[in-house]
């Protein structure tokens, strides 16, 4: 019992005097610690813009991809028209998707001048 009680008290001693510590070396990061860390300390609209500006290009690229795939749909259909019609209407919908990322991109960027008093005119 008195191995026990001894154990018990060596954790909650270790506990009491290492967890501070831990705590007190995370909580004065500073602005100069931020910036080392790799992760973003901008403004929140700056945040999201580039957040919408990945998400845009993510769609961009899976619609080219999206394109290639239906090429070659269309180029293995071997003249069997339901092929080709999926083909073409793959292409379709592949258009479609980079049409709408590069509007969407348009206008985040116009936005994001619009409102952050920029001018490039």
């Amino acid at each position: 019992m008195k191995n026990k009680t001894k154990k018990i008290a060596l954790m909650a001693l270790v506990s009491s005097v290492v967890s501070p510590l831990i705590a007190s070396a995370q909580w004065n990061a500073g602005l100069a610690n931020a910036q080392q860390s790799g992760l973003p300390w901008d403004n929140i609209s700056s945040i999201i813009g580039n957040i919408m500006f990945w998400l845009l290009s993510l769609v961009g690229v899976i619609a080219v991809i999206g394109f290639a795939i239906s090429g070659i749909m269309y180029l293995t259909s071997a003249g069997d028209d339901t092929r080709m019609g999926t083909a073409k209407k793959a292409m379709m919908y592949s258009i479609i998707g980079v049409i709408v990322a590069l509007s969407g991109l348009v206008v985040i960027w116009a936005a994001n001048n619009m409102l952050g008093g920029l001018s490039n005119f």
